[in-house]
């Protein structure tokens, strides 16, 4: 019977059992773009008798590509080319080897365009989603200058480093995060559930409740009237928000602004930007890209809107004829430090060391930032929810006490 094809660079799960040479049963499962390549790994393996059958998709978790995918690809891609393994090998040999099927599918899909006759980048550029205008362009760059697994080495550097910052400041925001709503759970309990029966009770007590009592109270039946309302208000209001953030250029620049003059936080912001345009300037000047075209790729790559306007004018600055730490320095959203720096580097003919110096120290200020702030907004956030349930218990107790009082 002959084997079914699954369709092109589609990765499917195959489940598989047959016997070894001793005759012990065997089975397992492989992923893999068609049934042909697996019976070859099973006749590799010495397993004999082998039955094949294809894992339907409604059983199949559907994985996605994440940043950690690409940056994963990027380095290991680095190291097969610096070792002089040709690009489609590379290509297959990562893509099959890989745990996320989602990955081995799109790595399939870049080889088969690369096999057509497209250059690297430009089978990149037809998957957006995966690789950005930044990552395209320092390919092409390095496809250009002959120094591709150059560029690819200093590319994963690039996406080592900002990965490892989002997940240092993800870690830090998860504990507060948890706590919050753990804390809200527990108010929400206690209003729904709690405080009706102590109610009950003190409805019998024919006497005034404490005032902090009869708000609580009152709170207490407007939340079990009202929750839903409350919810939806809050599930739209948050919507509403990501969209306007989303689509309206002066909501996102207000509220980029808005975030930089936040205490603490918005240093934190303003430092992690910093460090992301020395990061990304560094890696595009290493890659030889011109400054000029450099600096519109840093600017989208921003993630501020303050900060993506400033390095545009600090862009038709340099494109005039200025230098890059003078127009650096006009725009007035960098520290003297950081101009200084890139001053020397200008003198010296080592702006993209410099920059990477630049990024290093600013990742690390970010990082201890981060440490910091979560070190405050945890006894703060244990005050604020102790305050908030004691309270709520305080209440409910203090007319036990009038009434112990009276007698």
């Amino acid at each position: 019977m002959a084997a079914r094809a699954a369709p092109a660079n589609r990765i499917n799960t195959y489940v598989w059992n047959g016997v070894d040479r001793t005759g012990k049963r065997l089975s397992g499962q492989i992923k893999s773009a068609d049934e042909l390549f697996v019976r070859d790994q099973l006749r590799k393996r010495g397993v004999l008798q082998a039955r094949v059958r294809r894992k339907s998709a409604l059983f199949e978790k559907r994985q996605k590509v994440t940043a950690a995918d690409i940056a994963y690809f990027t380095r290991q891609l680095a190291t097969m080319l610096e070792a002089g393994v040709p690009m489609v090998s590379s290509f297959d040999i990562i893509g099959r080897g890989h745990d996320n099927p989602a990955m081995t599918e799109l790595l399939m899909d870049i080889k088969g365009q690369v096999e057509g006759g497209l250059s690297l980048h430009e089978a990149l550029a037809k998957h957006p989603r995966q690789f950005g205008e930044l990552y395209v362009n320092l390919v092409a760059a390095g496809e250009q200058a002959g120094i591709l697994d150059d560029v690819l080495g200093k590319l994963s550097v690039f996406l080592e480093k900002t990965e490892a910052l989002k997940r240092k400041v993800r870690s830090a925001m998860f504990y507060p995060a948890a706590v919050v709503a753990v804390g809200f759970i527990v108010t929400a309990i206690l209003l729904v559930f709690v405080i009706p029966q102590f109610e009950s009770l003190f409805q019998g007590f024919g006497a005034d409740l404490p005032a902090l009592t009869r708000f609580v109270v009152d709170l207490s039946e407007g939340f079990r009237q009202w929750w839903w309302s409350a919810m939806l208000t809050v599930i739209a209001a948050v919507v509403i928000a990501f969209q306007a953030y989303q689509r309206s250029e002066r909501f996102r620049d207000f509220l980029d602004r808005v975030v930089l003059r936040i205490p603490l936080i918005g240093e934190i912001v303003r430092k992690g930007t910093v460090a992301r345009y020395a990061r990304t300037l560094s890696t595009m000047f290493a890659a030889g890209v011109p400054l000029v075209e450099a600096m519109e790729s840093v600017a989208r790559a921003a993630g501020n809107v303050v900060y993506e306007k400033g390095i545009r004018s600090v862009r038709d600055e340099v494109a005039t004829g200025s230098s890059l730490h003078v127009s650096m320095e006009n725009s007035g959203l960098f520290a003297h430090m950081v101009n200084q720096m890139v001053a020397i580097g200008e003198e010296s003919g080592s702006v993209d060391h410099m920059l990477g110096k630049v990024a290093d120290f600013y990742e690390d200020e970010v990082d201890q930032m981060v440490n910091r702030l979560t070190s405050l907004m945890e006894p703060l956030i244990m005050s604020v929810l102790g305050v908030i349930v004691g309270g709520l218990v305080i209440a409910m107790y203090l007319p036990i006490f009038k009434l112990a009082a009276v007698f």
